[in-house]
């Protein structure tokens, strides 16, 4: 991966071992695993092997887990059973700064009545008593919390979430997209519903994974048609895309040594000192609260333009960042997750996500904070770009 590249909340580059992987199942173990012939065979009992492998990651029983293609159809097929399951007059909870595949379809099973919002504090964490709150009014069908935010890296209480969830018979779902691939799985079987995607930790794009617990197998239906994943989802099986997700995925939990995180966290740190020290009127969002290793949130000085223009330089420059959610950009909306965290309009105009990859060193960190430093200096002087560099990147 670039040194310079800093949008991995996004997306990330398929790792080397993931594409190789990918490429010698598509030649070799192409054939549809529910086959009746030897080949097929061979698919489908290295797919279970597969299966077998994640469910001993997240300590649950191999039955439980459905491969899907991402975390987005996964989030959507949770709200769908959800509804369905939960009767008449059943509501959703979710928090104020949940993903748009959370947020939209829950309002699209429950619709916008049925859907309840925990709010989050200063710092963008989920707040409990809140949960209890909507806890007593009773009729709840699901509440869904996300691990880790897409926009802050702020980390949730997802265990303590779950641990409510569970005395009140609650079921609960962990999007878990940010969290996979950057932090330990120990203790997310516990949550009943567990949606992770591939690209988020060098897997290829359009392959995730859904766990599906308990009684809720015996009615769940993502997609319906052939029987595949036990029923619960329909579509023949991409093996070869399950394969690279979880070599993926085992380079990643290799990676995670307790000083490896420790050395990442340091550097993350490193950087936000000298941001701090060298562009002091540069604010960080949740600067106080524990986050993902990997992401800064920067309000930028309010003496200055826009975050696009900020964006556009550092481009220039090599520095691949973004203004917030992939999945919120060119929409021309505000931040809900900024919104829930009491940002007005213009700092949301002013914000910069930076999220950087196991691949990424001090070095380049330091380099992030120059390449600010060299823009800041380009705009306060209110230097133009040459003509041919006037491009909006894709965001």
């Amino acid at each position: 991966m670039p040194g310079h590249y800093f949008d991995c909340n996004a997306t990330t580059p398929v790792c080397e071992a993931a594409s190789e992987a990918w490429v010698r199942a598509s030649l070799k173990h192409w054939q549809n695993p529910s086959g009746l012939y030897r080949g097929a065979g061979m698919t489908r009992r290295l797919l279970e092997e597969l299966r077998g492998e994640l469910a001993g990651m997240l300590e649950v029983e191999e039955e439980e887990v459905v491969f899907t293609s991402g975390a987005t159809e996964a989030n959507n097929a949770v709200m769908e059973y959800a509804s369905r399951s939960g009767g008449e007059g059943v509501f959703a909870v979710i928090s104020a700064i949940e993903h748009p595949s959370v947020r939209e379809a829950a309002e699209k099973w429950f619709g916008k009545e049925g859907v309840r919002e925990l709010a989050v504090d200063q710092q963008g964490k989920v707040c409990l008593n809140a949960l209890e709150e909507v806890l007593v009014e009773g009729a709840v069908g699901l509440v869904s919390v996300m691990a880790a935010n897409n926009e802050t890296g702020v980390i949730q209480p997802w265990r303590e979430v779950g641990e409510i969830c569970r005395k009140r018979g609650v079921p609960y779902h962990c999007d878990a997209a940010q969290w996979v691939g950057k932090a330990s799985l120990a203790g997310l079987g516990e949550c009943d519903f567990i949606s992770g995607s591939a690209h988020k930790f060098g897997g290829p794009k359009g392959v995730g994974f859904l766990r599906v617990g308990g009684a809720a197998r015996e009615n769940f239906t993502s997609l319906v048609g052939g029987p595949q994943e036990g029923g619960m989802r329909a579509g023949t099986e991409d093996y070869p895309g399950v394969l690279a997700m979880m070599v993926a995925l085992r380079e990643k939990q290799g990676d995670m040594t307790a000083e490896r995180l420790e050395g990442c966290l340091l550097e993350r740190r490193a950087f936000e000192k000298r941001v701090g020290e060298d562009l002091p009127e540069v604010k960080i969002i949740a600067a106080d609260a524990e986050r993902l290793w990997n992401t800064v949130m920067l309000i930028l000085p309010l003496s200055g333009p826009s975050n696009l223009k900020w964006l556009i330089r550092l481009d220039r420059l090599g520095f691949e960042v973004s203004t917030g959610s992939a999945c919120s950009a060119g929409k021309g909306n505000p931040s809900h997750v900024m919104e829930a965290m009491g940002l007005d309009f213009d700092q949301m105009n002013r914000v910069l996500r930076i999220s950087g990859g196991w691949q990424t060193e001090g070095k380049h960190w330091n380099a992030l904070v120059d390449a600010l430093l060299e823009v800041w200096e380009e705009l306060k002087s209110g230097k133009r770009m040459e003509k041919r560099e006037e491009i909006t990147p894709s965001l």
